[in-house]
């Protein structure tokens, strides 16, 4: 059988001699395979997989048998050629040397090429990062919330488009007709057009959001009365978790209302009830000298933007009147800060002794008119 194979006597030492570095050739280029796809599919899954699945390591095994498999049989009959051995069937030496530094020189490049725009457009996308969180202050913050958004959607845009032009170009070097694809793509593209209006929708709803600057990630929204915090934007979807660690997931085109409580600034509002007869003027007072107390300490200082703003006299009840006040804070900071002057406001309320309000009974007494004065009977 294996004198057929070759159009000279064999030699068993010179095959050996050719299978057995073939093999490991083989081997390390499937072991590659296997890691760059697990790589690929632990960045797909994330977390949601473990690596010792079978649904990860069945196509883990298939993929890097069939990379031994090619890369061997690819080999094995130019490593003969090598050393002295003349195959009949099989690629040739002359062949896969004219393969290599033709198609197979332009394949290397293209996914060399690709490779460096992606890391580029990451890094570049990192450094503008970077460069952008520079400072302390309210709009370093702001203008991190922008980057981080739209470094984002650059990434995973390029990334997209780098790939599908290097796979369709690849495909061409190995004399794959990519005509069918482009007409699919077209096809695919008419059909978009008419039956999926939605994706549509959310696509342009998205670029939108994200161009007009109106969400950004890291804010504290409410999109269609469902508040949290933003964890991604994408172009067609925006995740938001909230308070319970829930996830809720909005198509954009979907979104009618929206409210970004973390937009440059926010306010914490307190809307104090005090009995009637209390002295509004008093608790004023030391409503502002708990604020500007707290304003000069070096934990609350950052993040109160203003001293403390009285709205006045807001309503009139049945059991109290209210008093509004705000603080002007940093964005998201305005529950950090609120509570702390909830508490130090209760403690000061109850030393001085004032009420917050004081339920009034209203108690109706009516006169039943009894039996009238009884006659003594006759005698």
């Amino acid at each position: 059988m294996w004198q057929r194979l070759f159009d000279d006597p064999i030699s068993w030492k010179l095959v050996l001699s050719a299978v057995v570095p073939t093999a490991l050739l083989a081997f390390a280029a499937a072991w590659l395979a296997r890691a760059l796809m697990h790589r690929a599919m632990r960045g797909l899954l994330r977390d949601t997989v473990i690596p010792t699945n079978s649904i990860v390591r069945t196509p883990l095994r298939l993929v890097a048998m069939t990379i031994f498999g090619l890369v061997f049989l690819a080999l094995i009959f130019p490593a003969f050629e090598i050393l002295g051995l003349h195959p009949r069937a099989g690629v040739h030496l002359p062949t896969l040397s004219t393969w290599t530094f033709g198609p197979g020189l332009r394949i290397v490049l293209i996914t060399a090429v690709a490779y460096a725009l992606i890391r580029t457009v990451a890094l570049a996308v990192q450094r503008f990062e970077h460069d952008v969180n520079f400072g302390t202050g309210l709009d370093a913050l702001e203008r991190a919330k922008r980057a981080r958004t739209l470094g984002g959607i650059l990434t995973s845009v390029t990334t997209v488009i780098v790939l599908l032009i290097a796979a369709l170009t690849i495909l061409r070097e190995l004399n794959v007709d990519i005509t069918p694809a482009i007409t699919g793509a077209g096809i695919v593209g008419v059909a978009l057009g008419f039956g999926a209006q939605s994706l549509v929708k959310d696509l342009i709803g998205g670029f939108f959001l994200i161009l007009e600057n109106q969400i950004r990630v890291g804010d504290v929204v409410a999109i269609n009365g469902t508040g949290g915090l933003v964890e991604e934007i994408n172009l067609r979807t925006t995740v938001l978790r909230d308070e319970e660690g829930t996830v809720h997931i909005f198509p954009n085109g979907s979104v009618t209302t929206l409210a970004n409580r973390s937009m440059q600034f926010s306010f914490y509002v307190v809307s104090l009830p005090l009995a009637y007869g209390e002295n509004v003027d008093s608790v004023v007072d030391l409503m502002k000298d708990i604020a500007g107390k707290m304003q000069k300490e070096d934990q609350y200082q950052p993040f109160i933007l203003a001293p403390l703003e009285v709205i006045g006299v807001d309503a009139f009840e049945r059991d109290a009147l209210r008093v509004k006040v705000r603080i002007k804070t940093a964005p998201l900071k305005q529950w950090f800060v609120g509570r702390e002057f909830r508490r130090r406001l209760n403690i000061a309320l109850r030393q001085r002794g004032v009420q917050m309000w004081e339920p009034q009974r209203t108690i109706e007494l009516s006169h039943v008119a009894g039996p009238g004065p009884q006659k003594p009977p006759a005698k």
